[in-house]
């Protein structure tokens, strides 16, 4: 079954019709949907804090509050979305607001996204919807990647209106295409390597079904990668960059992570609602009530391929494989149908789908409105802490492999980042990777600087300030008890490690805050 190119006038849903019942159901659980970002000022993803924090430096700059540790430097290079629209943003509300507001039109981007791409592909709407919302707190989302989000759903408003003009006009297709590139490519790079990615599996399509000559699809093909090819030549010449080196596959867990994206939080949720999924498709594929038309086949198949051989760790950008798995779920759709054989099976997978949505969305409350205690407690600790100082995150114990954990913990790994606004501390496991973010730490305390990486494991600060250090010690903790004057360790309240080092100044359920005391 091929389906059009080109989207068609369909009959309204007559109400009480299965179509209108899918409407109905669709628009309930997008509302749900959106609860979360509402009703939480800081939303529970492990990445959002420290997000939150450099848009209170970007924010601040150059005015009397700004943070005296750091310093901002733009340059030429991706990934910088929310960093130039928060900052904007919040001229007219709070930068806590505008963060916020930002995540929110991320999330509309990509379920908008889906529907329009849809819609332009087959005149209508009837699968993308479910899985934009059963897909909008994956593990990549729900852990906070949060210019990912916005770029994949800005990627998608690309690819749809790529499809839109494809007949049309090449100069009006070039010129959209080339807007789509500029704007991925400030938002996240990565985004902008799906967009490609998809547009030119489905130009190839073409040939295969004889829709079009091997010279236009190379011209098609052309006109798609100058505008990318012409970026990435002006980031070399001004010696902007993607991010630092570093590039890793982890084969292992790439059997692992279609087990684990549905959910960030529960692995028994991710691994039921991923199950669940993936039987109810192979069952649907297998009785032809699902098809994929050739277009779809071959970005399925070009999806899957990219997943297996794409480095998990890139650009020094970690999980990079794990992307590839939601943006397949959102595009996958537009280029499928399904036909089920009566009323009986179309509510059944209605009730199925909105459940596994409905579950999601049960684990991300649950996680995220507990928080805002644990938030409050944490910014309400920052009082204590003397403005200008320099503040260091441990944590006790392990929590395992992010693959493998249950990352309900992981939310306040990087809550402590916030004291940059409310103390105007250095924090040294803010992001400042270059390449990545443009705010970097000053010349005098860049050398305790932790460009990317989370708490440091108390066990290893007390072997240090013991006189024990382990010969791999990093450098930037060799000598902490003189560097910093502040400790947050992370985790269950636990006993006084070092009662002859650290002052206990706050406990709460999830951190320890101890003033050091300088050792003669």
């Amino acid at each position: 079954m091929i389906l059009s190119s080109k989207p068609t006038l369909t009959i309204p849903a007559r109400p009480g019709s299965d179509r209108s019942v899918a409407i109905i159901v669709l628009a309930m659980l997008a509302a749900a949907s959106f609860l979360p970002v509402l009703l939480t000022p800081i939303p529970a993803m492990v990445d959002y804090p420290n997000h939150l924090a450099r848009m209170y430096i970007l924010s601040q700059s150059s005015t009397p509050d700004a943070n005296p540790h750091y310093e901002v430097t733009w340059a030429f290079y991706p990934n910088l979305g929310m960093d130039l629209l928060v900052p904007q943003m919040a001229r007219l509300m709070s930068v806590e607001s505008a963060t916020r507001l930002f995540l929110l039109l991320s999330q509309l981007l990509i379920v908008a996204g889906a529907l329009l791409l849809e819609w332009v592909r087959k005149g209508r709407v009837e699968l993308a919807g479910f899985a934009a919302l059963a897909f909008l707190y994956c593990l990549p989302f729900s852990w906070g990647f949060v210019n990912f989000e916005f770029g994949l759903g800005l990627a998608l408003w690309g690819v749809a209106v790529y499809l839109m003009l494809a007949e049309g006009p090449w100069p009006l297709r070039f010129v959209a295409n080339l807007i789509f590139v500029a704007a991925l490519y400030v938002a996240h790079f990565f985004s902008l390597g799906i967009y490609g990615a998809t547009l030119g599996l489905f130009e190839l399509s073409r040939i295969r079904q004889r829709q079009i000559t091997y010279p236009a699809a190379a011209a098609r093909l052309g006109a798609l990668a100058l505008p990318a090819l012409l970026l990435l030549g002006i980031m070399h010449v001004t010696a902007g960059s993607i991010g630092s080196e570093g590039t890793s596959w982890f084969l292992g867990f790439k059997p692992v992570w279609p087990l684990r994206i549905m959910n960030g939080y529960n692995l028994t949720t991710a691994a039921a609602t991923g199950l669940a999924l993936m039987i109810a498709l192979l069952f649907a594929a297998r009785r032809s009530v699902l098809r994929l038309e050739p277009a779809g086949v071959w970005l399925a198949t070009g999806f899957a391929l990219l997943y297996l051989v794409i480095p998990s760790k890139l650009f020094g950008t970690s999980f990079v494989d794990l992307r590839v798995i939601p943006a397949a779920a959102l595009i996958l759709p537009a280029f499928c149908s399904l036909s089920l054989p009566s009323r009986a099976w179309r509510m059944a997978a209605l009730a199925a789908i909105s459940g596994i949505i409905l579950l999601n969305l049960a684990v991300v409350l649950a996680v995220w409105l507990p928080y805002r205690a644990d938030y409050a407690a944490i910014i309400a600790s920052f009082q204590k802490i003397d403005r200008g100082s320099r503040v260091l995150v441990g944590s006790i114990g392990d929590h395992g492999d992010p693959p493998f954990a249950d990352l309900t913990s992981y939310p306040m790994y990087y809550a402590p980042t916030l004291a940059v606004h409310y103390a105007n501390a250095f924090v040294p496991n803010l992001f400042t990777e270059a390449g990545k973010q443009p705010v970097r730490p000053r010349e005098a305390v860049r050398n305790i600087a932790i460009p990317y990486g989370g708490p440091v494991p108390s066990g290893l600060l007390a072997a240090i300030a013991t006189g024990q250090p382990p010969a791999d010690a990093p450098p930037f903790v060799r000598t902490w008890y003189r560097d910093f004057d502040y400790l947050y360790v992370l985790g269950s309240p636990a006993a006084n490690p070092l009662p002859d080092l650290l002052e206990v100044l706050e406990t709460s359920k999830r951190f320890v805050l101890y003033r050091i005391r300088r050792k003669s």
